[in-house]
């Protein structure tokens, strides 16, 4: 049995210098009202809590020509004694927000695999790589928009060192649909639709790879943070179904699975499992969504795994383990989400 997660670390980036030291100081990280060090400490929690042989990590360091994702996650990981200590990174991007896999080097070997053909400016219909360019149609009239992944979805080719079984994992993280910049109510309404028009092409874009992948008889995990989830907006009635919907698989496709998004499907009303919580300033309350979810293919569904969302008050034992709870509070916005699996 294994354990694999995904976490979105809100600006983890922040609690590292250019070097990959750790700065535990008394210096604001990006969280609010949160301390560095008190942020950093509340993540060693949180890591070690889980204890997880591969964490794919959404919002990950930086990487560019001064900074390492990599050397910042390994250093954290060897700060902290965690099993998952060897990472790697995909395709860098320009957000200081990568897209990185944190695992257990005596449990996996991994490396970066992605597939699709490169593409010039002018991009492709099928499944290109995800560094390149999607020729799709986002508002039917004719003629085709070019859509790029802000943060490229990093494609893990993870074998177990045990039985050699590979399986291809997809970190993701999605297009924000919030209209950022926006403050008239019409140009709200036009770039939360705009939003939201990108990420169902991503989404699209997404679903033809796991296609691919299904074809081929791969074991398959697509995992991150979607920004998205079934009822989350009022502008998913213009397109009939949400992204998750639609990557999770359609009438006639092999459809992936996750209990969390399989139940926010399903019952649109009521209470829903949640993975992120955010503070909406202006209403002074909490905002709980669905965000973060771990898709399997079937044969990998037919092991009976078993998903958790590590919620500090819905988890019963997140919520008796006052350290935990506090940590996970502190530590992002989103919670970790992990799936004991047997390979």
């Amino acid at each position: 049995m294994v354990r694999i997660a995904t976490y979105n670390v809100e600006w983890f980036d922040g609690l590292f210098d250019d070097a990959g030291g750790m700065l535990e100081d008394s210096g604001w990280s990006g969280r609010h009202d949160v301390t560095r060090a008190d942020q950093l400490t509340a993540l060693g929690i949180v890591f070690t809590a889980m204890d997880a042989d591969a964490v794919m990590i959404i919002e990950a360091p930086d990487d560019n020509r001064t900074r390492s994702t990599v050397r910042a996650l390994e250093t954290f990981a060897h700060a902290y004694g965690l099993r998952a200590r060897k990472a790697l990174l995909g395709f860098r991007n320009a957000t200081q927000q990568e897209i990185a896999l944190l695992y257990n080097p005596d449990v996996f070997e991994a490396r970066h695999d992605p597939q699709g053909d490169e593409t010039g400016k002018k991009g492709t219909r099928d499944a290109p790589r995800f560094d390149g360019v999607f020729r799709f149609d986002l508002d039917i009239d004719a003629t085709p928009d070019l859509i790029r992944w802000s943060k490229p979805p990093l494609e893990v080719a993870l074998t177990n060192r045990e039985n050699g079984r590979v399986l291809r994992l997809i970190g993701v993280h999605a297009k924000s649909k919030a209209p950022h910049g926006a403050s008239a109510p019409d140009e709200v309404m036009r770039l939360a639709i705009e939003n939201r028009r990108k990420q169902m092409a991503q989404c699209i874009w997404l679903r033809q790879r796991v296609n691919d992948h299904l074809d081929a008889g791969d074991s398959l995990i697509v995992m991150g943070d979607f920004n998205d989830g079934p009822g989350l907006d009022e502008y998913e009635k213009l397109f009939g179904r949400s992204g998750i919907e639609i990557v999770l698989g359609e009438a006639g496709q092999t459809e992936l699975y996750d209990p969390h998004a399989r139940l926010a499907v399903s019952r649109r009303v009521g209470a829903m499992p949640v993975t992120a919580r955010f503070w909406i300033h202006s209403e002074k309350r909490y905002l709980q969504a669905l965000l973060d979810y771990i898709m399997v293919s079937p044969d990998l569904l037919a092991s009976k795994p078993d998903w958790r969302i590590w919620h500090p008050f819905d988890d019963p034992v997140c919520y008796r383990t006052i350290e935990l709870r506090e940590a996970l509070l502190t530590a992002s916005d989103h919670f970790p989400v992990s799936i004991d699996i047997d390979l």
